[in-house]
């Protein structure tokens, strides 16, 4: 499936999305995003459930309903190397208004600079990696150690960016360097049907229905980064198993 080749949603949900939808984004954010980038100076978990709110509350106003299938497979006191496949903006806003747990992203730099949301992202401790230095993007990628290490969980897009195609791209090694280094599981997770929620080629949110499903953990004890190819192969294709055709 391509981009020409997602649905176009009813011209009355169109005419939703403009008069509503999208005035009432610009304002919700920045109403919430006052509240909540100060907070972070008391408490980063309060914090994160303003973020929480917000992206739960996109979802609603967008019809798109979430489900998380297999929550339990990650245990709650366990700090994991989350990964997912990546195929629009919307898997962030799905995931974070659904996963419930505190937790971190891996962003690329650029995102530091966007009012409201990069102020927040910066405060809450989030990593921006420069991906045109690869070299600097690891020791970048290597300073979120300390955060696991107190059990704070880092999610990782280990594309890289948004799939172009809609299909799942290959996987960068950074996450299982670090995954290897801090000796902690990988949390394989797949969400599907994103795409068809914002497309690319602007921000015109549609209604979708999207599924995340949680893998069985991959362990990474006694691993060392000879073995990272072979654990590349084992987390990208336990995340395909979560997607529809389309889209591995």
């Amino acid at each position: 499936m391509t981009s020409a080749d997602i649905k176009k949603p009813p011209r009355l949900y169109a005419i939703y999305r403009y008069l509503f939808l999208l005035p009432f984004f610009a304002v919700f954010t920045i109403s919430l995003g006052i509240i909540a980038i100060p907070s972070t100076l008391i408490s980063k978990r309060v914090a994160f459930w303003y973020g929480t709110i917000w992206a739960w509350v996109m979802c609603r106003l967008n019809f798109t309903p979430v489900k998380v299938v297999n929550r339990h497979k990650a245990a709650s006191k366990q700090a994991y190397v989350m990964m997912l496949n990546h195929r629009s903006q919307m898997d962030i806003i799905a995931f974070y208004g659904h996963w419930h747990k505190q937790f971190l992203w891996v962003m690329k730099a650029e995102l530091r600079k966007v009012p409201i949301i990069g102020w927040y992202t910066s405060r809450m401790g989030c990593l921006f990696l420069n991906r045109s230095k690869p070299e600097l993007a690891m020791k970048q990628l290597l300073e979120a150690k300390p955060l696991l290490e107190k059990g704070i969980s880092i999610m990782i897009f280990p594309e890289g960016t948004r799939s172009s195609d809609g299909k799942t791209g290959p996987f960068k090694k950074g996450g299982f360097v670090l995954a290897i280094e801090s000796k902690l599981p990988i949390l394989p997770i797949s969400i599907s049907g994103s795409r068809e929620g914002l497309p690319p080629g602007g921000f015109k949110p549609s209604p979708t229905n999207i599924v995340i499903t949680v893998h069985d953990p991959v362990a990474t004890d006694g691993l060392t980064l000879e073995d990272i190819p072979k654990l590349t192969e084992t987390v990208r294709n336990t995340i395909l198993t979560g997607l529809l055709p389309h889209e591995r």
